[in-house]
């Protein structure tokens, strides 16, 4: 109850009406986007488990995997009006990246619940009202960098904060992926005759797809989606939000220590699911090989030339790295059991990486333009070479 009471005496004074650029005390400041941190946690947990649940389980709102990344969106839409009321910790295009974020996550959510009210079972990550949400997180996260970046004070903490928001953003942005990550793996198992969904779920997608529960229903739930979108999405998504990271953090080996995070993470979750008695998933380890070759382009100084020699590297990284772990599934969809399930990767169409590279090589000049054009690198200045 004291400390209650300290906490309150501390912020009240805070509580004022201001404009966004407001001088920010440091304690505040830090409180803040620690604040962030919390919440992205919360997300971040939420969503390592949803997948995973949606795979065992018929669709429940207040799922405890909802409800977690339900606590992360209260603490983020409290900040969120922290920021837009007092003006604290934000400029005008933090606040505005934060603000319709935010406002984009509040309204896919009810899209979503009406939606699965409306059709049911929503078989896939990809569908409308799960973009949504995903391009909500996308401007609420790239505000909070934006919102670090441009008020932290140089040093240890602004480096490795701006890291671990990275990796959120990472984490983000392939969260769809994760669908085929599992659904590799489901299919493997129902063709061990183990099935891994619960008989309601298989009956509900069996349902829902007019037909009876077979291999065919299995494939329909589990891979919905073309071959070629997973390399496709990891090369040009993946590795841009690698190459933004390494510019803007501006040290060596910033890109392999985001993706290490990120990967490291969904190791570490994975034994802690799979002993639960919920479905496993393969891990994306291709995404360590991709960050590697994205820092080893940063040796070379010229943007242009960087930004060639990075979508050749990082491409030939993420599909060699894709073919190896295909290669240990034992077959297109896989035979390995237990831990072994996490070294496997989801079905690989080998000839889009023509069409990955022409698209990392675009996002990629355009990145590099755009960090430059608005003095995003750390040294804050335009035309400046992160050391």
């Amino acid at each position: 109850m004291k400390r209650a009471v300290m906490i309150k005496d501390w912020a009240l004074p805070y509580w004022t009406r201001g404009q966004a650029g407001r001088e920010t005390p440091p304690d505040l400041f830090r409180v803040l986007y620690y604040g962030w941190l919390a919440a992205f946690s919360l997300k971040l947990l939420g969503s390592a488990w949803d997948v995973s649940w949606h795979f065992k389980w018929l669709r429940d709102d207040l799922a405890p995997p909802h409800l977690l990344n339900s606590a992360g969106t209260v603490l983020a839409l409290a900040l969120t009006i922290v920021h837009g009321y007092t003006g604290y910790g934000v400029d005008r295009t933090a606040l505005r990246l934060i603000q319709w974020g935010t406002g984009i996550f509040l309204v896919a959510v009810p899209l979503d619940l009406i939606n699965h009210r409306v059709n049911g079972l929503d078989i896939t990550s990809w569908s409308p009202s799960h973009i949504l949400l995903y391009v909500g997180t996308f401007f609420m996260i790239a505000g909070v960098i934006r919102g670090w970046f441009t008020g932290a004070p140089p040093g240890r903490e602004r480096t490795v904060v701006l890291g671990a928001f990275f990796a959120f953003f990472l984490e983000n942005v392939h969260f769809p992926e994760q669908h085929q990550e599992y659904g590799v793996l489901s299919i493997g198992a129902w063709d061990n005759n183990s099935a891994y969904a619960e008989p309601i779920l298989l009956q509900f997608a069996a349902d829902q797809m007019g037909r009876e529960i077979d291999r065919t229903t299995m494939v329909g739930f589990s891979l919905p989606v073309p071959d070629a979108l997973y390399p496709v999405y990891a090369v040009v998504i993946g590795m841009t939000v690698l190459a933004v990271a390494r510019l803007m953090i501006g040290r060596f080996g910033s890109a392999t220590l985001v993706a290490l995070a990120y990967v490291g993470f969904r190791t570490l979750v994975w034994p802690m699911l799979t002993a639960t008695g919920f479905p496993p998933s393969a891990v994306p380890f291709f995404l360590v090989a991709g960050a590697i070759a994205v820092d080893l382009a940063f040796a070379i100084r010229m943007p242009v030339v960087r930004a060639v020699a990075g979508t050749v590297l990082a491409t030939a990284a993420v599909y060699g790295g894709l073919i190896a772990q295909s290669a240990l599934m034992g077959g297109v969809y896989g035979t390995l059991n237990g831990m072994e399930g996490l070294l496997g990767a989801p079905p690989l169409a080998t000839a889009s990486a023509i069409w990955a590279g022409a698209g990392l090589l675009a996002a990629w000049l355009a990145c590099e333009w755009f960090v430059n054009r608005f003095a995003l690198h750390p040294l804050g200045r335009r035309d400046a070479v992160p050391a």
